[in-house]
């Protein structure tokens, strides 16, 4: 059997998730982002339904521009607890099926399996996460990068106007290798690369590089000049679509955070202190009820003119006392010089012993 990587990506996953318990909103204008409310400064849409971005709101975007673009949009707060949880059943989910499991956020994995039919494996992956009332895409290929890319393709089925991918419309699922990887990539653009942003396209298209064709015709030591000599050889390779084929089992979290951007600058020390206990509060919380204990707490401090920077402080020894975590960061806090308005604060521990 033939060693396959499948990429399976959520699709509208926050907004798919607020459907599963608010059902009357499908198909209507969704937009998840802050607290839910759209004149809310400082916020941005975290995800939007497919009505919604058929008015242009996308993932990112103020939402007040985003309410610009779409005024009849339903506008939801983000419930992060809950899209953990569905988050963490949907990867449940996968781990039944044959193969190893690699988690890329809450809302996508790759799976290494070992497979003769690995589209029929896709049909069914699809068919199991639709029993939990979401829908995901599938993307078939023969290393982790043209996995990803072929995501891409199996949600623009029906709209990207290449004929290999209308030949599966519909099907939400898609299969990019070597064979089709010119045919399919190589006049598009060097961003349609996983990993490769506006900025390095920017600077390749200053040598003359724009297509994904041209990087892959490029010289290596024009590149390694350019970018350096790991991330130049690393595009190369990108513009060939070669990529990794293991799978890495998910790592054990070493730490929890909390952070808040808040709508209007804090100025005020006692509005500071009033932040920082409820972050250090909620975070302490959720990592206690996780069964661990706190070792570090860290305390970041991003000012209105965005300068950030975090100061950390060790336990003499790991705690499982909400009110010395809470006291602590506000110790860990009063070590700022706090003469500027504040834009975001964060809390964040580090885990200690299993809690007893």
């Amino acid at each position: 059997m033939t060693r396959w990587l499948l990429h399976v990506d959520l699709d509208q996953f926050q907004a798919a998730v607020e459907f599963r318990r608010h059902p009357e909103l499908r198909g209507r204008p969704v937009i998840v982002g802050g607290n839910g409310d759209p004149e809310e400064p400082r916020k941005v849409v975290s995800c939007a339904s497919y009505p919604a971005r058929a008015h242009g709101v996308r993932a990112g975007m103020p939402l007040r521009a985003a309410l610009r673009a779409c005024p009849d949009g339903v506008f939801l707060p983000q419930d992060l607890a809950t899209y953990a949880e569905a988050s963490e059943e949907i990867m449940a989910l996968l781990r039944t099926f044959p193969g190893r499991v690699e988690v890329l956020g809450l809302d996508e994995a790759f799976l290494a399996v070992d497979t003769d039919d690995p589209e029929q494996l896709a049909r069914e992956i699809r068919s199991a996460i639709e029993e939990l009332v979401l829908t995901c895409a599938v993307g078939i290929g023969d290393n982790k990068t043209r996995a990803k890319l072929a995501t891409g393709f199996a949600k623009a089925v029906g709209k990207s106007g290449d004929a290999a991918a209308e030949r599966d419309a519909g099907t939400g699922i898609f299969r990019l290798t070597a064979d089709n990887w010119t045919e399919l990539m190589a006049h598009r653009p060097t961003t349609a690369l996983w990993g490769v942003g506006a900025r390095i396209a920017k600077r390749m298209s200053a040598l003359g590089i724009t297509t994904i064709a041209e990087l892959a015709a490029a010289d290596r030591e024009l590149l390694a000049k350019e970018f350096g000599p790991n991330t130049g050889p690393y595009l190369w390779v990108l513009g060939h679509g070669a990529g990794d084929t293991e799978v890495a089992e998910p790592r054990e979290p070493v730490g929890h955070s909390r952070s808040e951007t808040f709508p209007a600058d804090l100025t005020e020390r006692a509005e500071f202190d009033a932040a920082v206990t409820r972050l250090a509060t909620q975070v302490a919380g959720e990592t206690l009820a996780g069964g661990r204990s706190v070792a570090r707490i860290g305390v970041t401090v991003r000012t209105s003119t965005f300068f950030t920077r975090t100061k950390q402080r060790k336990l003499a020894q790991a705690t499982t006392d909400v009110d010395e975590v809470v006291q602590t960061a506000l110790r860990v806090l009063h070590g700022f010089e706090l003469d500027r308005p504040i834009r975001l604060l964060g809390v964040r521990v580090e885990f200690g012993p299993p809690a007893e």
